[in-house]
């Protein structure tokens, strides 16, 4: 039993590979249920008839899109017409296409566990989704060229959004990665060795810890709306996420540039800064 080992201020679970809003809307009623009252704030990812927010479906494809927009910002790039290839086209794969294709680039490659899609002139994602869950894979969307998951991640782009699983880009294949951007989709898809690569080449990589924070980011938002019994409008929703992605990146890169470091590297120290410095001020007790 999890009863004792979750809860609204303990452990709040949300979905993640092979989970889903339905997923956490079990949890939250059999917690409920042992409860004898309704406690939404127990899961996040919930159906919005359950408390869910508007805006979580989406918020992890969105914020590694938001990151990708400011690295390209940065890099003196203009999104219109970047060419993007998005390994993996489960929900984060789906949203970072979608929302970057939103932004103004152009999505040259997809992949799911089957196979990759690929197409110079740029795949209309609306259409791609909607064969994907007609089919149930991208496997047989017209027009494409088939490509291997490992064809992508070496296809010429702009930005490449490694969205599937960890351990993909890695020390034997680093060196043939001709992306400019990276913006990790996914948790933990290049190995340390992989990003010290990818450094040295001049990429820019946005770790995973950055890049994928949208997710748990609305889902601290609808624990707060759950708290609170409140519910917020997506605009709102996807405001707030904005804000806070866009100060979270600039922070993290002010850190990288400060220490000479990469993205990933800037962020642990960041992160560890931040840590020592709340420990400093609580000081020692008892």
């Amino acid at each position: 039993m999890l009863l004792d080992d979750i809860g609204p201020y303990k452990d709040v679970p949300a979905p993640d590979m092979y989970t889903d809003a339905q997923t956490m809307a079990w949890i939250m009623d059999t917690y409920s249920q042992f409860k004898g009252y309704m406690v939404p704030e127990v899961v996040t990812g919930k159906p919005i008839e359950l408390g869910g927010s508007e805006g979580r479906r989406e918020a992890t494809g969105r914020g590694a899109a938001i990151c990708a927009r400011e690295a390209a910002k940065q890099l003196g790039m203009n999104m219109k017409g970047l060419t993007v290839a998005v390994q993996g086209f489960g929900n984060v794969g789906q949203w970072a296409a979608k929302i970057l294709e939103e932004m103004g680039c152009k999505i040259i490659a997809l992949s799911d566990s089957t196979c990759g899609i690929y197409n110079p002139k740029g795949f209309d994602v609306k259409a791609v989704m909607e064969h994907k869950e007609r089919t149930g894979k991208l496997r047989g969307f017209s027009p494409s060229e088939e490509i291997t998951n490992e064809e992508l991640l070496q296809l010429e782009c702009d930005i490449l959004v490694p969205a599937a699983m960890e351990n993909v880009i890695t020390e034997a294949n680093a060196s043939k990665i001709r992306a400019k951007i990276i913006s990790e989709g996914a948790n933990g898809p290049s190995t340390p060795k992989a990003r010290e690569i990818l450094y040295q080449q001049g990429i820019h990589v946005i770790p995973d810890i950055l890049a994928n924070a949208g997710g748990v980011t609305v889902s601290y938002f609808e624990w707060l709306q759950n708290l609170h019994r409140e519910h917020w409008s997506e605009d709102f929703v996807n405001q707030k996420l904005e804000d806070h992605m866009v100060k979270a990146y600039h922070d993290v890169l002010k850190t990288a540039q400060q220490y000479r470091v990469d993205m990933a590297t800037g962020a642990y120290i960041l992160g560890i800064k931040r840590v020592i410095d709340a420990q400093e001020r609580l000081g020692l007790f008892p």
